[in-house]
């Protein structure tokens, strides 16, 4: 028999102006002083204010850090872990898209566990409860807010570290639309094709189960839907806010049965050479998926029906070839470029790339587990 244990915070806020709401949650948990983890881009924005005045309105004090890199490093974890104790901190507010959450999931680590950041690349590697997080998202994409699951470069050796770690879950989430309406149409579609990653890998993979298989049909369904529209306009308010149902029920999916070799190969891209995460999903998922029908076709039927085909009398592998051509389509549609060239990448190490693929976290995941010439194959694809 299997035991499933599923992951998510405590609390989670959702829909229009929630934002306002975080000041008494927080005063219900007791905490005083924030360190308040973002990047340059956030913190000279008219966003911050939206986070700092329920802070305020609430009496709980505030120190801000906005050194975050795009791909964060394990400099950021540490010199935001010194910010938060030189000032005495209880507790992180994170606020933006992956490269914040990320970042303050290793600080949190690291507050009550020490260490380098460098010792909790994996599985499990921490004994305690990371400092509690509420995490503020403002993109419709990684989910980073929700689940165990966050990435640091380690600078050195050029590695996106993948830590997978119930004591990083943050204590309250929060997705605010409102917060999303100003993002860029670029942004919004990497995010988006993100989280339809997220959906349909944790679909895929050996992992799933009734529960997580449900919530993710359901943000394909969303994110098929919605995407588009959210690109195309960004004060589209619905869309936004149906995309934040869907990174939601993404985020649950993968958080909870795992992901597969489209991030482990996105990983690798983002940790050498400092490209979009998003980006490089969305190139990578019709390839990894074409390889991964060919040895689980079965497992695309219930995609292929999320997406809107009437499956009946159709064979697995023509739901599969109906689903992984629309993966494409809906990424060509949003804007996602199709080769690495066109994000000015001419030359790249297929060997490096590969070999940290097979050493992925996220590589288990995957219904097989591509050789290393295999690999370097579906790289040469998005040259």
């Amino acid at each position: 028999m299997t035991t499933h244990v599923f992951y998510v915070p405590s609390v989670n806020l959702m829909g229009r102006g929630c934002i306002n709401d975080i000041g008494p949650h927080i005063e219900e948990l007791g905490f005083k002083k924030a360190l308040l983890v973002t990047d340059k881009f956030l913190s000279s924005s008219p966003i911050l204010k939206k986070v700092t005045e329920p802070l305020k309105k609430a009496g709980i004090e505030y120190v801000l850090y906005d050194e975050v890199k795009p791909n964060p490093t394990c400099k950021n974890v540490e010199d935001g872990l010194k910010k938060l104790q030189e000032n005495g901190c209880d507790f992180i507010v994170s606020l933006g898209g992956g490269s914040p959450q990320d970042a303050a999931s290793g600080i949190s680590i690291l507050a009550t566990n020490g260490g380098d950041m460098r010792d909790y690349e994996g599985v499990g590697k921490s004994a305690k409860k990371g400092l509690p997080v509420v995490a503020v998202n403002t993109t419709a994409g990684t989910s980073a807010e929700i689940t165990i699951n966050y990435v640091i470069t380690d600078e050195k050796r050029e590695v996106k570290m993948v830590c997978i770690d119930p004591n990083s879950l943050a204590k309250i989430s929060v997705n605010d639309p409102e917060l999303m309406v100003d993002k860029p149409a670029a942004l919004t579609a990497a995010t988006g094709m993100d989280a339809l990653t997220h959906a349909i890998e944790s679909l895929v993979t050996p992992g799933a189960y009734p529960v997580t298989e449900a919530v993710a049909e359901s943000a394909v369904k969303l994110i098929f839907q919605y995407l588009p529209r959210a690109v195309k306009d960004g004060h589209d308010i619905e869309a936004r806010e149906q995309m934040v149902y869907a990174i939601f029920l993404g985020g649950m999916a993968f958080n909870n049965a795992g992901l597969g070799f489209v991030h482990a190969m996105a990983h690798q891209l983002g940790g050498v050479y400092d490209l979009p995460h998003g980006v490089c999903n969305a190139m990578l998922l019709p390839i990894v998926e074409r390889e991964n029908a060919k040895r689980v076709p079965e497992k695309f039927r219930r995609i292929a029906e999320a997406i809107g085909m009437r499956t009946e009398g159709k064979s697995d592998q023509e739901c599969a070839d109906f689903a992984i051509n629309a993966i494409r389509e809906l990424s060509i549609e949003v804007g996602i470029p199709e080769k690495l060239s066109e994000l000015g990448l001419t030359d790249v190490d297929l060997n490096k790339l590969a070999d940290n693929s097979l050493k992925d976290a996220c590589a288990p995941g995957n219904p097989y587990m591509p050789t290393k010439e295999e690999t370097i194959a579906m790289f040469e694809e998005i040259l």
